[in-house]
């Protein structure tokens, strides 16, 4: 737990101290309430996993289901309006912003054949995904990725890419791959 506090002070400049981020970060709460709904969820007792992550979306505004599998210290930053699928996988130290979707393309249709199917996509490791992304289908976000915010991602993206627009296109291949907010360089930096 101090570990994951700690990697959530060095993302967020707003972070005063531990207790704060306990008490007042949705995100934090979010993610504790899908480790327990993930645990049920793989004992197969599906509807009570279901009924926290429900809980969690009416506390935090963040709906996470069950099913999806994430790594150490995701940092979801205000996180109002997230949503994550549920074969989402989630790698270490992701950084996700308000409004972002790891989705499904067509989960309306054909039912049925997209069941028990990955289709949702992959973040890998130090990925940061901007505010309103849709990262969408199985698809994977390569390590150190950076996603603009309103980005739409339909395609893999490969590692250290910077991928703004919709549909996304890489504008960059990131060489400083130190934690930059938002999924994009400061304006005022001549990198």
């Amino acid at each position: 737990m101090n570990d994951y506090l700690n990697s959530i002070i060095k993302r967020d400049p707003a972070a005063r101290d531990k207790i704060s981020i306990i008490l007042t970060y949705p995100g934090v709460k979010a993610v504790f309430f899908h480790y327990i709904a993930n645990k049920l969820w793989n004992l197969k007792f599906h509807l009570f996993a279901r009924m926290i992550s429900q809980f969690s979306r009416f506390l935090t505004g963040i709906e996470i289901h069950p099913g999806a599998k994430i790594g150490k210290n995701l940092f979801i930053d205000h996180g109002m309006g997230v949503v994550i699928g549920e074969s989402s996988d989630i790698g270490n130290d992701v950084t996700l912003y308000h409004g972002v979707t790891l989705g499904g393309i067509s989960p309306s249709e054909n039912s049925d054949t997209q069941r028990n199917v990955k289709r949702h996509p992959t973040l890998e490791d130090n990925v940061i995904v901007g505010s309103s992304a849709q990262i969408l289908g199985p698809i994977t976000i390569g390590n150190s990725a950076r996603i603009g915010a309103n980005a739409v991602v339909l395609k893999d993206v490969p590692n250290n890419a910077t991928m703004v627009g919709n549909p996304a296109k890489n504008i960059s291949t990131n060489t400083d791959l130190s934690f930059r907010p938002y999924g994009v360089r400061d304006f005022d930096d001549k990198k």
